[in-house]
């Protein structure tokens, strides 16, 4: 199997970074520059570069520049998503994108990662990278890290700020560094329609 192959497997891997592809990641950037630098008033135009960038994506997903990824075709995207300004997302694995996701500003999904011990990851190009999947109606708050290897459950809620390294229950409030479990969503957590002014 050639690497471009085994990137996109939704299994982790431990590599040679020397051996990723550099063109595909090169045509990434070039992708996303032109995203970036494209006309807010020419949707169209920002849909058909998503579209050539993104793994699986539909014209319900809505992001904001600044954004930076490191191959795109790892970013499956399942229909309405909102991927706030300034977002990375280290797609070296891939990245499953429930439908009805809020993803706030500065939020980072890192499938890559180094070796821990200090001898391996000085003396060698050694990367490792775990797929990242955040399942239907969860909202990441500002400014959170999602590391390799993490499932975030069906319509909990991430905390602005939050490093989450493990995996996150369905229905729940999480936040902190690291990211633990605060309590449940209950029905007590709707908004009252009296509050709703427009």
């Amino acid at each position: 199997m050639d690497i471009l192959s085994r990137i996109k497997e939704d299994k982790g891997f431990v590599g040679n970074a020397m051996h990723i592809p550099r063109e595909a990641q090169a045509k990434a950037r070039r992708l996303c520059w032109k995203f970036n630098n494209s006309d807010p008033d020419d949707p169209k135009a920002q849909r058909d570069i998503l579209m050539r960038l993104f793994g699986t994506y539909y014209s319900s997903v809505y992001l904001m520049p600044s954004f930076r990824c490191d191959f795109g075709f790892n970013i499956h995207f399942k229909g309405f998503a909102l991927v706030n300004y300034n977002c990375v997302f280290l797609d070296t694995s891939p990245i499953h994108i429930g439908r009805s996701v809020l993803i706030g500003p500065g939020v980072v999904l890192a499938c890559a990662g180094h070796p821990i011990h200090s001898e391996q990851r000085c003396s060698s190009a050694l990367e490792t990278s775990d797929p990242i999947t955040i399942e239907d109606g969860v909202w990441i708050g500002a400014n959170s890290t999602v590391c390799g290897g993490v499932t975030i459950g069906e319509g909990s809620v991430i905390g602005a700020g939050s490093v989450v390294t493990s995996d996150i229950p369905k229905g729940v409030i999480a936040a902190g560094v690291p990211c633990k479990v605060l309590r449940e969503i209950t029905e007590a957590d709707r908004i009252a329609p009296e509050r709703i002014e427009f």
